[in-house]
């Protein structure tokens, strides 16, 4: 059996309710609480994915967006190629081209989270966007940073690969992804933490030319002083973070810059009462990564800080190394080895 590798979004937005008016395929099962409004988002993220994603990751496509969704009172199970038994088959439902299974609510409502889940293949599972903290927009978009998970999970080495970092703590669950003692609360850790990702904000974000070049410079600087500060083990959990959550940040991003003016929500998703466009939703998520960077301090909000220095960090090899992402599958866990 394979180990169980556990990634948990961490909330950017504020939810709404939401309302919609189209007319949707039903799953042919009576008294179903999937509603059609969780569908079309589900199948809009569904599209994007199948569109657009080979352009960012290659063998984006190849690997299945397996789904758990957590309605109110069930859970609905979408391309899933071996549903366990606990599951009744409530029939292809057109809208998510896939045939749907079904079973009563186990997981918490308002989970977003990619691991084995069912059958022990790793599946998305993901609650509604109300429950998740979500507005529509981007709960479509954070499909697809779970959807990255997935394809992260699927390499042939990557499980090997984290057990040579030996992190693990004798844990074989998988919590230890979460729960590790890494030293959020040294005050030297904490501040120069502070101090690396205002340079690494800098860096990503600074215009073309010398003043690209100092804050690069600068920040790479900073981040040797962190590394510094850190055990091998610390410093190699910090690595495999910034690797599997903060890129995954970043691949949401490289979603909307990609999408912002090419792609056309469907006719469902825009009459629900949180749309907005693509473009507005591209410079929301780029203006909460500038400053929630910067706003979350290590010793509070500890492993969220790293999906954001993550996504910086992308950012930043793009500047200097724009083919970086045909290594990241082949040379793991350490971002710096990408700079060149």
């Amino acid at each position: 059996m394979n180990k169980i590798f556990i990634s948990v979004c961490a909330p950017i937005f504020v939810s709404l309710i939401f309302i919609s008016h189209g007319l949707f395929s039903q799953i042919p099962n009576t008294n179903t609480d999937f509603r059609p409004e969780d569908k079309a988002r589900l199948s809009e993220a569904f599209d994007i994915s199948r569109k657009y994603g080979e352009k960012i990751w290659k063998g984006w496509n190849e690997v299945s967006c397996t789904a758990l969704f957590l309605a109110d009172s069930n859970e609905y199970l979408i391309n899933h190629p071996n549903p366990s038994k606990d599951f009744v088959y409530a029939g292809y439902d057109s809208v998510l081209q896939s045939d749907v299974y079904k079973r009563p609510s186990k997981f918490q409502k308002n989970f977003l989270a990619t691991f084995g889940a069912v059958s022990n293949v790793n599946t998305i599972v993901v609650g509604t966007p109300e429950n998740t903290s979500r507005t529509s927009m981007a709960w479509i978009i954070t499909v697809l940073h779970e959807h990255f998970h997935q394809l992260q999970y699927s390499q042939s080495d990557y499980e090997s690969g984290v057990a040579d970092l030996d992190l693990t703590g004798g844990d074989s669950t998988g919590m230890w992804m979460l729960n590790y003692p890494f030293p959020y609360t040294d005050e030297k850790v904490a501040a120069q933490f502070n101090v690396l990702t205002f340079a690494a904000r800098d860096a990503a974000f600074a215009p073309e030319g010398n003043e690209f070049v100092d804050a690069y410079k600068k920040y790479l600087a900073e981040r040797e002083k962190f590394k510094n500060l850190l055990s091998e083990k610390d410093y190699s959990y910090l690595s495999l973070q910034l690797w599997q959550e903060g890129i995954a940040m970043y691949t949401e991003a490289k979603f909307l810059e990609l999408i912002k003016d090419k792609y056309e929500s469907g006719n469902d998703v825009k009459r629900l009462n949180d749309y907005i466009p693509y473009s507005q939703q591209y410079s929301k998520q780029i203006q909460n990564i500038r400053e929630i960077s910067v706003a979350l301090k290590l010793e509070g909000s500890k492993r969220a800080c790293f999906y954001y220095l993550g996504a910086l960090e992308g950012f930043i090899l793009d500047r200097v190394n724009p083919a970086w992402r045909d290594k990241y599958f082949t040379n793991k866990f350490y971002i710096e080895k990408y700079l060149r």
